[in-house]
């Protein structure tokens, strides 16, 4: 896993080279290992490399094929590009590395940006057709490597992070109202293409955009499961649990590919709890497991050490238990939003940045459980969901989901800022009315698994690691599994509480107390109640100067929400106080005047 970085001109002019270079130097956390650059006609690539597959030199990017006259510079990782090298091989060409990389740059070689369709992992690459001018930008089906781009009459930049878009120069940094409505909408949630700020999109997910040397571009989206009952499985239970075991043990299976270590990130949870379990099965021994906890505050537990420790005992592997006290909170906030792409809220942001701190002086892969609960129906609110009929689903979901509603929203706002159209109920709804997904469940699924999942808990998971140097992988976002899920009837998703097939598949190889237990978070309770050191940084960034000039929300409802911070919540139990401060530090985090 790697960040890359590039600028593609159709004015006739040579690509700014220094803007490349600062663009790639913002990235360094996410590749410490090396460094490249490379520049023709009118397009520079940059690369930070972080070394999991083929350790030598040979797999430094950005990686040029003189024979098949392409360059390319990709970050993620290829499952299967092992079995895609010997097909490779069998049409004849030759390689001169064992990375990925090199696999991805024959396969585009071979089959042009249909090679989309024979990479199984998670990805975002770009390749110059050195003959044509062409660039050609692709991010993986599900994604969970992040790919942004901003773009003038002139040219064209890409990268892996925000930041380094800012780092280039030149992007128009003013709030987007749209993102700002689903921002506040969606906890934090803003979809692809957009981000907060109006300079900046993203890639989609499973989406090839082709840009042309004179600047034209189309994009095309090469896979979305239809969310519609077509499995010779039929409503079976013991069939589908059969079907989705086998299915998780593959997708596990292919996340160990790798030149290095790989761990586990455990929270003692259904999900993470069986990528160890399957590892143990696979015979995997002294297995890295990591967990973390953080003290209590105000009754609320901060850990939880009992169920992590019980799944490391039995399967014996080689457990790291990090507690965090409640003082280092400030600075680690700090850190975490400055390691953001894009503001996020979940409280877990920070755990997560705090453990890849401590993981990654162990190991430089982990697996963790993101995702289940999304493609399994996990969640509290997919029953409501559940319930309404078909052509009810986006009222359904816009009651079961929301922060707020649009005029809560909107007061929230300062006058200048205030939306005069629900631009988040329209966008949920244009997802709910197109075709395929039978039923309403069908339809949320569909949305959060393809729309909003890619900019909330994988966005969270690659920023926090990343900015260690450490690749996570996420098992249950495996397409095949996916695929799988989404033509499970919902009746067997929804039962037992929700995840009820992943549950019957917990329950042949964990013990019943990890399978039935409460379902659990990643608990800060210091940010969930605004501790005192939380609030006092909280208070310091929203009475900034910068903040006022900003003047992004209503000052009356500010100072209501500082008055009593641990009582204003969303309609989901959020405190609305973080949600408000998070947006302000983060832009201030990144010098956003």
């Amino acid at each position: 896993m790697c960040g890359l970085s590039g600028e593609v001109r159709w004015d006739g002019r040579r690509p700014d080279l220094a803007a490349v270079e600062r663009m790639t130097d913002a990235m360094e956390p996410r590749g410490p290992d090396g460094r490249g650059a490379w520049s023709q006609a009118a397009v520079a690539l940059g690369h930070r490399r972080l070394k999991v597959i083929d350790l030598s030199e040979r797999g430094a990017q950005p990686m040029t094929d003189a024979r098949l006259g392409l360059t390319a510079v990709f970050n993620g990782c290829v499952y299967n590009y092992r079995e895609l090298r010997a097909r490779l091989e069998g049409h004849g060409h030759q390689f001169f590395s064992d990375s990925d990389t090199e696999v991805v740059v024959k396969a585009y070689g071979q089959w042009g940006p249909d090679c989309v369709e024979f990479l199984t992992g998670m990805f975002a690459f770009a390749v110059v057709e050195h003959h044509t001018g062409r660039v050609v930008l692709v991010r993986d089906r599900l994604g969970i490597k992040p790919l942004y781009v901003t773009q003038d009459e002139d040219r064209l930049r890409f990268a892996s992070t925000l930041p380094a878009l800012l780092a280039g120069g030149g992007v128009d940094t003013s709030l987007d109202p749209v993102a700002l409505h689903q921002y506040l909408s969606w906890h934090g949630t803003v979809p692809a293409p957009r981000t907060v700020l109006n300079g900046v999109r993203k890639i989609p997910p499973a989406t090839v955009r082709v840009v042309e040397q004179d600047g034209t571009q189309h994009d095309h989206r090469y896979w979305q499961p239809a969310y519609t009952r077509h499995s010779a499985l039929g409503e079976d239970p013991e069939l589908w649990r059969e079907a989705v075991l086998d299915a998780v043990r593959t997708a596990v299976r292919r996340r160990t590919v790798a030149d290095v270590s790989v761990g586990v990130l455990l929270s003692g949870g259904l999900d993470s709890s069986l990528i160890v379990a399957l590892l143990a099965e696979e015979g995997q021994e002294d297995l890295a497991t990591f967990a973390m906890g953080f003290e209590s505050e105000n009754g609320e537990a901060g850990d939880e050490f009992h169920y992590s420790d019980l799944v490391a005992r039995r399967y014996g592997t080689d457990h790291h238990q990090f507690l965090i006290p409640s003082d280092r909170l400030p600075a680690a906030l700090e850190d975490a939003i400055g390691a953001m792409s894009e503001p996020m809220v979940s409280h877990d942001a920070v755990a997560f940045h705090m453990l890849a701190e401590q993981v990654a002086k162990e190991v430089k892969v982990v697996l963790c459980g993101q995702g289940a609960d999304e493609v399994f129906a996990g969640y509290h609110w997919y029953p409501p969901i559940a319930a309404a009929d078909r052509p009810d689903a986006a009222a359904a979901y816009a009651d079961a989901y929301f922060d707020r509603t649009h005029h809560e929203l909107t007061a929230l706002l300062h006058p200048d800022l205030a939306p005069v159209h629900d631009a988040s109920t329209e966008f949920v709804r244009a997802h709910m009315a197109a075709p395929g997904a039978q039923t309403a469940l069908d339809a949320a699924l569909r949305m959060d698994v393809h729309a909003l999942m890619p900019d909330d808990p994988v966005k969270r998971v690659d920023n926090m690691t990343m900015a260690w140097g450490l690749e996570a992988r996420v098992p249950f976002l495996d397409h095949e599994l996916v695929e799988l899920a989404a033509a499970c009837p919902p009746g067997l998703k929804l039962a037992q509480g929700g995840k009820a097939v992943l549950k019957d598949v917990g329950r042949t190889v964990l013990p019943r107390e990890i399978v039935d237990r409460p379902k659990g978070y990643f608990p800060v309770p210091a940010v969930r109640h605004m501790a005192a050191p939380v609030l006092a940084r909280v208070r310091e960034a929203l009475t900034a100067p910068e903040a006022r000039r900003r003047a992004t929300f209503d000052p009356g409802r500010v100072a209501e929400l500082l008055s009593a911070p641990d009582r204003h919540r969303t309609k989901r139990g959020a405190n609305a106080l973080w949600q408000v401060a998070t947006l302000e530090i983060w832009l201030q985090a990144h010098g956003i005047g």
